[in-house]
């Protein structure tokens, strides 16, 4: 048996960064810019208000307090993408909105709740005039030009991942396309004759695909597009069919015929188009599994995809997806962080390790007390599905060793994170 280091070195190390497309920036959420992003235009433009309030100078409210107000005469208002018609001078001040480009003469803002304009309103019914009761500082509520971004700066740079905030600030230099890393195209492909469509009836004997709708799915998850291929039956015509569909693809994730028993008619058609290696790693679930590359001349230009092919049981492929499928994803798509998070958590029931290989037990994990604690969510059949369904981390329990015993710290790799879920009153 191979180790998960061996196994995840291999994999990874026929995986390459994928090429590069110009979207809409909307679309290139969760991907790697593939450019250098410098600004053509300051942010802000213009110095212009923080606050609602008035636009003075700071040396006419000197000694301005509640008891002692500071009256200026207000020559103007300036909103928000309009341009200030008037200075202002000594003795003045200029209504202004929030975001309003800051007029000449003015270096500071006194906001609303520092003046008696609500009284004046009332009592007066005009705003000709202004109280001030705050002696402010100069530069106070005053957002000045280029603060945050300056014309010719390095803004985004390449290798960046666009989360919501760097989608806004492309939106904010002008820009409505980038140029990132592309997502890769993975192809899925379930085998063996006992599986069917979960559309159609269930005759005896048969079971339902889930394998292929569950690593679609966490392909999808982990930023790729899957390219479902259905159900390849045990034949020779109808694998090499399947597979030859799925080379056009990035990778080639297979589930089912890679354990002992398997029918080796799985094993043969892959062989036969490239070079494949049936492992057994030290886990569990998902010791059998294989890798290799898949070989496709077209045009006299032979292409290579890699092939991971997971075990069978649904639970054993899905937790080889996580260790291996989705680093190798996130790898294509130029990601630096292949690791997935992991907590420290007291595990709440005694988990038997009775073949030493690496148990990834599932658990839900909670938080209480300010410790996280994981608990198992049922039996740990690698065919028991339900289980990996109510579990939102996978405890690590390490190879030769008998296991853990309630109240032992167990390092968990969080399948989500949010924090919220985790609270438990």
């Amino acid at each position: 048996m191979i180790s998960v280091e061996e196994a995840l070195e291999k994999i990874l190390s026929y995986v390459d960064l994928l090429g590069h497309e110009k979207k809409p920036i909307l679309n290139c959420l969760g991907q790697v810019l593939a450019e250098d992003v410098y600004s053509t235009i300051d942010i802000p433009p213009l110095d212009n208000s923080a606050m609602d309030g008035y636009a003075v100078r700071a040396e006419d409210t000197c000694g301005a307090s509640e008891s002692s107000l500071k009256e200026l005469a207000v020559v103007g208002e300036v909103a928000a993408g309009s341009m200030p018609g008037e200075e202002v001078k000594p003795g003045t001040a200029i209504r202004i909105m929030t975001g309003a480009p800051l007029p000449e003469g003015a270096d500071a803002v006194v906001r609303f709740e520092d003046t008696d304009e609500v009284d004046r309103k009332l009592t007066q019914g005009n705003l000709s005039r202004i109280g001030i009761f705050s002696w402010v500082e100069k530069g106070l509520n005053v957002r000045y030009k280029g603060e945050d971004v300056a014309a010719g700066e390095l803004v985004l740079k390449k290798g960046d991942l666009l989360r919501p905030s760097q989608i806004g600030l492309l939106a904010s230099l002008g820009r409505c396309t980038a140029l990132v890393i592309r997502r890769p195209i993975v192809a899925v492909l379930a085998t063996g004759d006992e599986l069917i469509g979960p559309d159609q009836p269930l005759p005896l004997g048969k079971i339902h695909d889930s394998n292929t709708y569950a690593i679609a799915a966490q392909i999808v998850r982990y930023g790729g597009i899957p390219k479902i291929l259905g159900i390849g039956r045990d034949s020779i015509r109808v694998l090499t069919e399947k597979i030859n569909e799925g080379l056009d693809a990035d990778m080639l994730i297979t589930s089912g015929g890679v354990s002992q028993g398997d029918y080796d008619v799985v094993k043969d058609v892959l062989r036969k188009h490239g070079e494949i290696a049936l492992w057994t790693i030290c886990m569990k679930p998902g010791k059998p599994s294989a890798f290799g590359v898949l070989s496709k001349t077209e045009g006299g230009i032979k292409k290579r995809v890699p092939h991971l092919g997971l075990p069978g049981n649904p639970v054993s492929s899905m937790v080889t997806f996580e260790q291996f499928a989705r680093p190798a994803i996130l790898k294509m798509m130029g990601k630096k962080n292949l690791v997935k998070p992991s907590i420290q958590a007291i595990i709440e029931d005694n988990v038997e390790n009775s073949d030493r290989r690496r148990m990834f037990a599932r658990v839900m994990v909670t938080k209480r007390g300010g410790q996280y604690r994981a608990r198992l969510t049922g039996p740990q059949g690698s065919g028991i599905l339900t289980s990996m369904g109510k579990a939102n981390g996978l405890a690590i329990i390490p190879e030769n060793t008998k296991g853990v015993m309630t109240g032992d710290i167990v390092k968990v790799q969080m399948l989500d994170w949010n924090e919220d879920e985790l609270l438990e009153e």
